[in-house]
């Protein structure tokens, strides 16, 4: 039987269920981490393993078709079935970014489309594990009245969305102002109960984390490592979608740190349990003006930089003081990583220029693409290296962003790239000569 619980990042000693309230270690304080019993896993083998979930992928048995829950096994194994709080999140496509690879000067450069989600984010892959384990905490009869985070967008929107499947009442703290209009309907639209705070998002974090010391409030923060199992599947998902070939390179925008460290993890499993045979190399990218893990890097993690976040395009992830930074600084220094950031101008036109290539990239894709700009200038990304950006958000959800670089309204952004209409009036001829001017350049 195959199991999992949590234990301490650190190394302190105990195990802890799943289905207790619990965030940090009793011991030391740290984070706790879900760990697995990998001796028992590698019971079968690679081949074997590959084998079940390609015969998992787009099946629709119960809960086998989510590309979260197609690697049930190495999520949450006991979970019972009926319990699992899932929308068939994952199964995003990798799109190949041919023409923007060879503008960039790395031909084989993918995005995979996280966006391309129920909520329109990454965060769905771990909130159906979050939101399916209190589910079954409840079954038990865990006395719990709602699950809360604080978030800039993305995190309340899957929350809220899962809760409400679940039927299970959430509470979202947003930063007043900091989260576009599309972001902040979702949570509102599935019957979250919504508190602007008049603050930034670490200052949401610290008054979510005294809320959730009453535990009937669960807390669903990316401090709490359930996210990070389902959010780890990414990778898998990546490698198995390149039959079972991992990239040499990821390259993921990051705030609060999570995403990052969830991402190493998938893949240091496929690495012990024979599914890769090497590991690809991370990438972490931040914007300039939310930028401590980048100054951390830069001070070769000798201590936790915090800072006091800048207002940048890219909102996700304008967080100063990171709550992953343990985990994140572990997975990079196993990887090779390395950080980069990205200036506002530069992730604005980075953003564009995908645009121009087919896509329809977020801010914050825009930080990871500005990032690999300047690695493969650089020469730190090879020409021939197989690079995959994983696009956290759709573009949907930055409608006014993009709008503001087009009619250029951005301050400090020239918007090289702008496509502003053209207004003309009903008159053909006056059409035929605008229509000559452009198609003729």
């Amino acid at each position: 039987m195959y199991r999992s619980y949590f234990r301490c990042i650190r190394g302190c000693p105990g195990e802890y269920s799943l289905y207790d309230v619990i965030y940090t270690c009793p011991h030391c304080g740290g984070l706790l981490e879900v760990a697995h019993d990998e001796e028992e896993l590698s019971h079968r083998s690679a081949a074997a393993w590959m084998h079940l979930f390609e015969q998992r992928a787009g099946t629709t048995q119960w809960p086998y078709g989510s590309g979260v829950w197609r690697y049930k096994e190495w999520v949450i194994p006991d979970l019972e079935d009926d319990n699992i709080v899932s929308t068939f999140e994952g199964n995003t496509n990798l799109f190949h970014a041919r023409r923007l690879g060879r503008e960039i000067g790395v031909p084989e450069l993918w995005i995979k489309q996280s966006g391309n989600s129920h909520t329109g984010s990454f965060k769905d892959l771990g909130m159906t594990v979050l939101v399916s384990v209190v589910k079954q905490m409840i079954a038990q009869g865990q006395p719990i009245k709602a699950v809360a985070a604080a978030s800039t967008g993305d995190t309340s929107a899957a929350l809220a969305a899962y809760g409400a499947t679940a039927g299970i009442p959430t509470v979202v703290f947003l930063p007043q102002g900091k989260v576009s209009r599309a972001q902040l309907i979702q949570p509102i639209a599935n019957g979250a109960t919504v508190l602007a705070l008049d603050t930034d998002f670490d200052g949401c974090m610290r008054i979510v984390k005294e809320v959730t010391k009453d535990q009937t409030i669960y807390l669903a923060n990316s401090m709490n490592s359930l996210r990070i199992e389902g959010q780890k599947t990414v990778g898998v998902e990546v490698v198995q979608q390149f039959d079972w070939e991992a990239p040499d390179w990821f390259i993921i925008p990051v705030g609060n740190l999570g995403n990052i460290s969830a991402l190493g993890k998938g893949l240091l499993l496929m690495k012990k349990l024979g599914l890769i045979n090497k590991l690809p190399k991370l990438a972490a990218a931040q914007a300039a003006n939310a930028n401590p893990f980048y100054l951390s890097w830069k001070h070769d993690f000798g201590e936790k930089i915090s800072v006091k976040a800048k207002p940048t395009l890219a909102s996700a992830i304008q967080i100063g003081d990171p709550v992953s930074y343990e985990k994140a600084v572990r997975v990079l220094q196993a990887f090779e990583g390395v950080v980069e950031q990205a200036s506002e101008a530069e992730l604005a036109e980075a953003s564009a220029q995908a645009d121009l290539n087919g896509l329809y990239t977020c801010p914050h894709t825009g930080v990871a693409l500005a990032a690999l700009k300047k690695l493969a200038a650089r020469g730190v990304i090879k020409s021939n290296d197989r690079v995959v950006v994983i696009s956290t958000a759709h573009g949907l959800k930055f409608t006014q962003f993009k709008m503001a670089y087009h009619l250029r309204e951005l301050e400090g952004v020239e918007s090289r790239l702008a496509n502003e209409p053209i207004y003309l009036p009903a008159d053909v001829a006056v059409v035929k000569q605008v229509l000559a001017e452009r198609l003729s350049r």
